[in-house]
């Protein structure tokens, strides 16, 4: 993972220091150095030290204060395991804390290089990509760039995606997976499988066999903590547990359900997951986190549902259309009870329909159905008679997007030509959590609010809504 046959070692501590051609401040600079870039020692003039380049091939001199001496004997490897520790908590010294890193590695024997080591390699190198991944300005962006390229040379690993119209970098986790294969205590396993488990780190491009087999490895590793691993953590740790798996069993859910196998129990275990977040002591820094998560695992909670709705007007009935398609058709009830002949209304899709969602108006007149096309956005399909004629509406969590949401039917208005609907979503980082009373001729809002309180027509919401949503968490 990180290899160097340096052997005499001088460690660059200052970005942009200069690799000169003669001991001299005045002599012509051969190259622009940056933090972490190992040098070869090879004598010394003056207060310049005599080096060789590796990375860039090239010889040249630098001033002894722009660096610091390296040993790679044994005895020094303590004292490197020290810089190490301190830097791994140092925002903007990732390159550096990478170098340190290395030139441990090399000098320490096999036997005593444990998980902490590579718990440190990781947390930098996956802090150094977050930076890199953020907006900075051109001069920031230019010594970020730098740092990644120093990363590299020590044979860490990045990986991008494209992901709204800017890149996504990402560490590619060697660290971490060593972390989980060597005994290590219950903060660094938790550590490690939170970073290989980034869903912001998943290829929007997998194909969805792939995506099934990478969300069941990133559930298993989240499990990788034994029960008293995972009680020995603090409640800020095991509710950054307990978000990441909600969500992860949630995609689960989904992709289970697209392949026809029974999506009920990773949709139930991530159910079980949000519900055991301890509020109280989320941070600031996690409550996006636990917004997401309830996000993903709304969009997938119908999975947990078995029990099919009948009604006495209407039936539902689902039926196999093209190559991957489920086709949805409503039937109108005869006075005995049975389904007609002919489907009143009849629409395909390639999302999943939660046949268990479905809710009838008690005049027979409209119905409210689940459809997920995405594992993270929920559709509601409103099924609606008007002069004898039926149609059927999509109503998606919002207009733009797919990012991450939902909408959800949330009640009949009794007495009125109403719905009540729940909408969450969250689009270009921003949250949303919408209550709506809709007219059911045309699905407009005529009333919405951020708070279902505010509006009075929410007296009549669903009772098996308000105890299954997770929007009034």
């Amino acid at each position: 993972m990180i290899t160097t046959a340096l052997l005499t070692l001088a460690i660059v501590t200052q970005d942009q220091a200069s690799l000169r051609a003669a001991p001299r401040d005045s002599a012509a600079q051969q190259a622009a150095l940056w933090q972490g870039d190992a040098l070869e020692i090879r004598g010394q003039r003056m207060d310049y030290l005599q080096v060789y380049d590796h990375r860039r091939e090239r010889a040249g001199f630098i001033h002894v204060s722009q660096v610091r001496a390296v040993s790679l004997q044994l005895e020094e490897a303590p004292q490197l395991l020290s810089v190490v520790r301190f830097l791994r908590e140092s925002p903007g010294a990732e390159a550096l804390g990478i170098a340190y890193t290395a030139a441990y590695l090399k000098a320490a024997p096999a036997e005593a290089i444990g998980a902490e080591t590579f718990d440190a390699l990781g947390t930098m190198a996956e802090r150094l990509a977050r930076r890199a991944s953020m907006k900075h300005g051109k001069a920031t962006s230019d010594v970020i760039s730098a740092h990644m390229e120093v990363a590299s040379f020590y044979g860490v690993g990045f990986k991008g995606y494209e992901q709204g119209g800017s890149m996504q970098l990402c560490y590619n986790g060697e660290a971490f997976r060593r972390v989980l294969a060597l005994p290590s205590d219950a903060e660094q396993r938790a550590r490690a499988a939170l970073a290989l488990t980034r869903p912001d780190c998943m290829s929007p491009d997998l194909h969805p066999q792939e995506r099934l087999a990478q969300d069941q490895w990133r559930a298993e590793v989240l499990d990788k903590l034994s029960t008293a691993q995972f009680a020995s953590l603090p409640e800020v740790s095991k509710n950054r547990l307990r978000l990441r798996r909600a969500g992860v069993f949630a995609s689960l859910a989904f992709e289970q359900a697209r392949r026809g196998e029974a999506p009920t129990a990773a949709a139930q275990r991530a159910l079980a997951e949000l519900a055991a977040v301890n509020k109280l002591e989320l941070s600031d820094n996690d409550r996006q986190d636990y917004n997401d998560a309830a996000i993903r695992v709304g969009a997938s909670r119908w999975a947990a549902e078995t029990a099919l709705p009948r009604f006495a007007k209407l039936t539902l009935a689902t039926e196999t259309g093209q190559a991957g398609e489920t086709c949805v058709a409503l039937y109108e009830n005869k006075a005995d009870g049975k389904p007609g002949k002919e489907a009143a209304a009849r629409r395909c899709t390639y999302g999943i329909v939660w046949a268990a969602s479905a809710s009838a108006h008690p005049d027979g007149q409209a119905l409210a159905l689940a459809v997920q096309p995405l594992d993270a956005w929920r559709e509601l399909w409103v099924f609606r008679k008007s002069a004898g004629k039926w149609t059927i509406e999509v109503l998606p969590p919002a207009s733009n997007g797919p990012e991450l949401g939902y909408v959800e039917f949330a009640g009949w208005v009794r007495g009125a030509p109403q719905m009540l609907l729940a909408r969450e979503t969250r689009i270009a980082g921003r949250l949303r959590r919408n209550f709506e009373v809709a007219r059911l001729d045309t699905l407009t809002a005529e009333k919405q609010a951020g708070d279902p309180g505010a509006l009075a027509a929410f007296r009549w919401q669903d009772a098996a809504w308000k105890r299954q949503t997770v929007i009034l968490r």
